[in-house]
């Protein structure tokens, strides 16, 4: 059955064509077989009746035949006596000798038998006639004569019985080829059944698939490209185009979501871009929000660093220019991306301020990879974990604080190290600045500056990394390390 189905379809349908109509063909031939042989049976019935008859009527024949050359004497009559014989001599052979129980038998035996007697007699009757032997043909005449009474006789009661039989016999040949029309009509009726039983069973094994991707394909008209994909079981046309249909489905179902991945990373994008700019924004105005007009504020230190240098006051020079150098670079990166080394520079300038502020208290050490000062990375970053360190680290420490920063390669990473050695935070504090639930105390202050939960969400979104930034404390007065990781495609 299976190599069927997978067969062609034009092949399939013309097989259950021809495999319907031969086994029609065949039913119709044996029952036409059938017929012909009771037909048959029902023509030889009444054989043997017209069999006696035709023997009766040469037996008169020979009568006449010879009654009329008795009586004439003439060739024809002669020549019609002979050809009547010799007619009579023939269907009387037929009747048969052979002995047996049976009366009809006996009764046939007996016709024959006497059948030639009465050619002898009829014969030796012509002989005596030409013979002019009139004595003689008158005795041949007359034994003749009663000899066919008594074949009449015999013939007609033998005609009679096995008319009663043959009658009888017809009747149940008639019965037996009703019976015979009834089984035919209800052979022929069982055939067309099983063959439209059967039809219809493979046709609905062939079209089923067809039905199956017909529905698949309302499904899938209908914007519904989760629906279950027909099957291909078979090989033959449907089975390709099935094929064919759900290998369409995956490709569209595969392209609308490779088109919806990259309209979702377009929107986080976007969103990124969006936050990054937000954050940005926050950072600048944050730093800048006591600030009237940061251009003013930054000409009139350049103001000032003239005029300290014209009276050669040059510490106060120096810090005036660090001053200016720090809120230029405010100015001046309005963008979102710097290189480390800018970002180092401006660590450097907020240290020298505060120390100028501090009478030199803070100790900073910098151990720096040159090669990794190329890397880019979002602005505002540095300065803001150094200004935390100093305020919530080292505050309290006097001429003992010290800030270390180390900008080094670690794998394909470019990591950029904070560290202090102050007072430290417990690792609850790290857990929650690092997942952005941390609240300040009400007896800390506020320094208006950046928050580390800006900084984080920044580093995030740009290297798309939430290990980007680490913290780490050994515990209390052992200094805290904030670790930034940069990927080198950032170089």
């Amino acid at each position: 059955m299976s190599r069927f189905l997978n067969l062609p379809l034009q092949k399939k349908i013309v097989s259950i064509y021809m495999l319907a109509n031969i086994l029609i063909f065949i039913v119709n031939i044996f029952l036409i077989f059938g017929i012909n042989s009771m037909s048959v049976e029902m023509e030889m019935v009444y054989q043997d009746n017209r069999q006696l008859n035709e023997l009766s009527e040469s037996l008169n024949d020979v009568q006449d035949s010879m009654t009329g050359y008795l009586s004439s004497k003439t060739t024809d009559s002669l020549e019609n006596y002979y050809r009547s014989a010799q007619t009579f001599q023939t269907l009387s052979e037929e009747l048969g000798g052979k002995v047996t129980d049976l009366s009809f038998s006996r009764m046939r035996r007996n016709i024959k038998n006497m059948s030639e007697n009465y050619l002898d007699e009829v014969s030796q009757t012509v002989e005596a006639k030409r013979g002019r032997n009139v004595e003689k043909y008158r005795a041949y005449y007359e034994r003749a004569t009663e000899l066919y009474e008594y074949i009449n006789a015999y013939i007609e009661s033998l005609n009679n019985e096995q008319f009663i039989s043959n009658s009888e016999n017809y009747t149940e040949l008639t019965g037996a080829f009703r019976t015979f029309e009834r089984m035919s009509v209800l052979v022929l009726s069982l055939v067309m059944i099983g063959n439209i039983i059967s039809i219809t069973l493979i046709v609905g094994m062939m079209i089923r698939p067809l039905k199956n991707l017909a529905d698949s394909a309302d499904e899938v008209a209908a914007g519904n490209f989760d629906t279950t994909l027909p099957k291909t079981p078979y090989h033959d046309e449907i089975g390709i185009v099935t094929a064919a249909f759900s290998q369409m489905v995956i490709s569209i179902k595969e392209y609308i979501e490779r088109l919806r991945e990259s309209m979702e990373n377009e929107r986080k994008m976007q969103e990124k871009e969006l936050t990054m700019e937000a954050h940005l924004k926050d950072a600048q105005l944050k730093y800048l929000q006591a600030q009237i007009n940061p251009h003013f504020l930054f000409n009139t230190l350049n103001a000032g660093a003239q005029l300290a240098m014209m009276e050669g006051a040059d510490k106060t020079y120096e810090y005036v220019q660090t001053v200016a150098d720090f809120f230029r670079y405010n100015v001046k990166n309005h963008g979102t991306e710097v290189t480390v080394k800018e970002e180092v520079t401006l660590v450097d300038n907020y240290i020298q301020i505060l120390n100028v502020r501090f009478s030199g208290d803070i100790h900073y050490h910098k151990q720096i990879d040159e090669r990794l000062l190329g890397i880019m990375m979002p602005n505002m970053i540095l300065q803001p974990i150094v200004e935390n360190a100093v305020n919530h680290g080292i505050r309290e420490m006097g001429d003992k604080g010290v800030i270390t920063l180390r900008v080094y390669r670690e794998d394909n990473y470019a990591c950029i190290s904070i560290s202090d050695n102050g007072k430290g935070i417990d690792q609850e504090s790290i857990d929650q600045i690092l997942s952005g639930n941390w609240q300040r105390k009400e007896n800390q202050n506020d320094n208006n500056g950046i928050g580390m939960d800006n900084i984080i969400s920044r580093l995030r979104i740009y290297t798309d990394d939430e290990k980007v930034i680490t913290m780490k404390s050994e515990g209390e007065d052992k200094g805290c390390e904030i670790t930034i990781r940069l990927p080198f495609e950032n170089v």
